[in-house]
């Protein structure tokens, strides 16, 4: 298998390489990076937000929405969604035949249960929102808002980490710490090993509902020197590393067989004007907030 070599400059990235169904997966690409895995991170109920590296949520775990190429909010585990015309009830659809690494199949009560116990960066806005999650059926998921919330989707399915979800049973079964310690999620890679401060190894999971992952093996190998992180992709030792700059990025752009790419970065960017939720402040009004937009060039 022909891996080519890449350097990202800039935030992390994520991308998802796939082949038809019919390719078995095949090799291994070796990432090196450049921040410390935290076990945290195998869990979307402790998403910190935008510094979580979301290559290893996108690796190991699935999200209801995410962002995809060309678009902020992709349906993945649920298919479609409908919102009601007063705009506080969000109606889900489970993809069928959707599977977890251990073979439980997805179902609404994975939904509530990822709720639930979610406590990541977005817990109170979303909590202080949301007045219950239904499971009508097994691939049906309702959202009651306790007020109209435009901004729903975009806490729920972006940086928040609410919209990931884990499987109910084996979560219960192995605890909160058994669950960092062997994940289990429903995306195109399944957690093998992890050494803190060393690496993290995953394999491909045959039974990905999208595609079949093209490279069999995924390596992130912690490397914090962005001197050490080039050294080691020269020698072959790195398939892809994250953040060269400068000086260092003008001398790879020189470097035969070595491609900088920066990194783009698919999440919707916004204003948050806190005190449009008190009544009193002029920030409440609509007309005010949009014309505060208007007035914006961009």
């Amino acid at each position: 298998m022909r891996l080519v070599r890449v350097v990202a400059c800039g935030l992390l990235a994520v991308f998802v390489v796939a082949a038809p169904a019919a390719a078995a997966p095949e090799g291994q690409m070796t990432w090196g990076v450049h921040v410390s895995l935290s076990p945290t991170w195998f869990d979307p109920a402790e998403t910190q937000g935008i510094i979580t590296p979301f290559m290893v949520l996108y690796a190991i775990h699935d999200a209801m929405a995410k962002a995809m190429p060309g678009s902020a909010a992709a349906p993945s585990l649920a298919e479609s969604w409908q919102v009601s015309p007063d705009g506080r009830v969000y109606d889900f659809t489970l993809r069928k035949g959707v599977k977890f690494h251990n073979g439980d199949p997805l179902t609404s009560e994975d939904v509530k249960f990822s709720f639930d116990r979610y406590k990541g960066a977005a817990f109170k806005t979303l909590k202080d929102r949301v007045a219950a999650v239904e499971t009508p059926d097994l691939l049906h998921v309702r959202f009651r808002l306790k007020n109209p919330w435009p901004d729903f989707m975009t806490f729920y399915t972006a940086a928040s980490g609410a919209g990931w979800i884990v499987p109910k049973k084996y979560v219960e079964k192995v605890g909160d710490e058994g669950f960092k310690k062997a994940p289990i999620g429903a995306g195109p890679y399944k957690f093998v090993s992890f050494a803190p401060g060393v690496e993290l190894v995953m394999e491909a999971f045959d039974g990905y509902w999208r595609k079949t992952p093209n490279v069999k093996r995924l390596v992130f190998k912690v490397i914090g020197d962005e001197t050490t992180r080039l050294a080691a992709l020269k020698r072959g030792e790195i398939d892809i590393v994250y953040s060269i700059r400068g000086e260092l990025a003008e001398e790879l752009q020189k470097t035969p067989g070595l491609t900088l790419k920066p990194a783009v970065i698919q999440a919707p960017q916004w204003v948050s004007m806190l005190d449009q939720w008190d009544p009193k402040s002029p920030w409440h009004d609509r007309r005010v907030r949009l014309a505060a937009n208007l007035a914006i060039d961009g």
